[in-house]
């Protein structure tokens, strides 16, 4: 992958893309004033330009690095980064807290920023529907997170082939495709071959929050890094993005069943 917008609550930069790589395990970091360490949990060597450091869902600290750079660039980018690390685990004991979805008469669920409920039926086809709230049927109920999770892709599909195609046409972007996939740690991301890529838990989001991580990840089609002139970019693009990036950072963790 060439370039990820922010990590769903901040979890990580995360670029999928390894040749031959080399994997270290309970690597210690000790930081210049040996106040503190930072334990690597997963050290590995590819073929990439840039640093990255992926905090996981357990907490552990992966490192991905260029195979040519040297130790002290990787401690010193993560003695920069240390502060970031402890907030993203902070964050990540958050999320735990957050209950899972029972699929129970009278939940709700978010669609396009906004909850609606969800009422239990007799058998009905399909066995989740939507109108003004979301009805299943009860025979259904034990599928539920599987009906939800394809009704969530299917509209997904349909909504984020519709904003990039709007926003290629205004402002002159030509990616290759539109694909949807379960990504647990990033909202998007734009590949190689000019595919973009979107999490289908981003069709909870406000439609204007959508349309930030669909700009973003255009943007990365004429820059494939996170560079000031990257962020100039997208700021023309979306001159509020800094509010919408607040909300996705805010509430991220919120988009999940």
């Amino acid at each position: 992958m060439i370039g990820t917008v922010s990590r769903l609550s901040q979890r990580g930069f995360f670029i999928r893309y390894e040749q031959r790589i080399f994997y270290f395990a309970g690597y210690n970091l000790i930081m210049p004033d040996e106040s503190a360490a930072v334990q690597i949990d997963t050290f590995i060597r590819a073929k990439r330009r840039t640093i990255a450091l992926i905090v996981e869902r357990d907490g552990s600290l992966t490192v991905r690095a260029p195979r040519r750079a040297t130790l002290r660039d990787i401690h010193n980018f993560i003695e920069e980064k240390k502060d970031w690390i402890l907030r993203s685990r902070e964050k990540l004991k958050a999320i735990d807290k957050i209950p899972k979805k029972n699929f129970a008469d009278g939940e709700h669920f978010p669609f396009l920023g906004q909850d609606y409920e969800l009422r239990l039926v007799p058998p009905q086809r399909p066995a989740l529907k939507f109108g003004s709230g979301f009805t299943l049927a009860v025979s259904a109920r034990l599928r539920g997170e599987q009906a939800f999770i394809k009704w969530y892709k299917s509209q997904a599909l349909a909504i984020f082939t519709e904003r990039v195609d709007h926003f290629s046409a205004l402002h002159g972007f030509f990616p290759r495709r539109v694909r949807i996939n379960s990504a647990k740690t990033r909202w998007g991301s734009c590949a190689a071959d000019g595919t973009i890529n979107f999490t289908w838990r981003l069709v909870m989001a406000p439609p204007e929050v959508i349309d930030y991580v669909v700009l973003h990840e255009l943007a990365h089609l004429k820059i494939k890094n996170h560079s000031p002139r990257f962020w100039k970019l997208v700021e023309s693009l979306c001159p509020d993005f800094k509010r919408r990036r607040k909300w996705l950072r805010e509430n991220g963790e919120k988009l999940n069943l």
